[in-house]
């Protein structure tokens, strides 16, 4: 239990530095949201100055691997990229990246090819790098890709890892088949009650996290990606509570 981290989404708040300190004081693991003020290729340096474990996630902000418009395509990828270099200087086990996005239904076949080139580019970096790769599913938009488990055979045929989002997985009806695939490398941990991705602390929606922490992959990484810090040290409790 000691292991589970915490994601700076919280601490956007707060300077890079102070983030990690926050963090460093409580556990062993973050994982940096590489954006904002968290934004590795301006703050690198900074996570050498602590003795944490870490994850990263890919920005989240106007970046779309599955964008149909090449240049826009090829400069996301770019920018993941560059980043799983920074992942091996600061030894960050996992780089979280989201799927991507389509806006609307008859751009919807191109977009996917697009994201398919996006996941073989990624397959690709992937074995030139040490960091693992974890594609995240994605919650109740019907813009975003990832929101079944069927997407995970795409993953499995390129040897790309997968984030599982628990509170995603919730929100869309399946958390149990995601659970029953299994294989998550990463997991992202909070709650809800199975319509709005809320980002609640664990144990103040409806999700079973006694059967959830039970069907986790021994090796997976987990971070709770809380809305405040104090959010965090509620799911702790919750999450020790039910692992008894």
């Amino acid at each position: 239990m000691n292991d589970i981290g915490c994601s700076t989404c919280c601490l956007m708040d707060r300077t890079h530095w102070e983030a990690l300190g926050l963090i460093s004081g409580r556990m062993g693991r973050a994982e940096i949201l590489s954006d904002g003020p968290h934004n590795l290729f301006r703050f690198e340096e900074v996570c050498h100055s602590f003795d944490l474990r870490y994850t990263v996630h890919a920005p989240v902000a106007d970046i779309n691997i599955a964008s149909e418009n090449e240049r826009l395509r090829r400069a996301a990828f770019g920018v993941i990229e560059d980043l799983a270099e920074v992942c091996d200087r600061i030894g960050a086990e996992r780089l979280v990246v989201h799927p991507g996005h389509v806006w609307g239904a008859e751009m919807r076949s191109a977009a996917q090819a697009a994201l398919d080139r996006s996941l073989d580019d990624l397959a690709a970096v992937q074995q030139e790098v040490n960091v693992r790769f974890a594609v995240e599913n994605m919650g109740a938009w019907e813009i975003c890709f990832f929101r079944s488990p069927e997407f995970l055979d795409r993953l499995a045929a390129r040897d790309l890892g997968f984030a599982l989002d628990v509170g995603h997985a919730h929100a869309n009806g399946n958390l149990e088949a995601f659970l029953e695939r299994e294989g998550a490398i990463h997991v992202h941990l909070h709650d809800n009650h199975g319509s709005r991705d809320d980002h609640l602390p664990c144990g103040n929606g409806s999700i079973d996290f006694r059967r959830v922490m039970a069907h986790l992959p021994p090796d997976a990484t987990m971070v709770v990606e809380p809305n405040s810090f104090q959010d965090y040290e509620r799911s702790l409790e919750h999450l020790r509570g039910v692992s008894l």
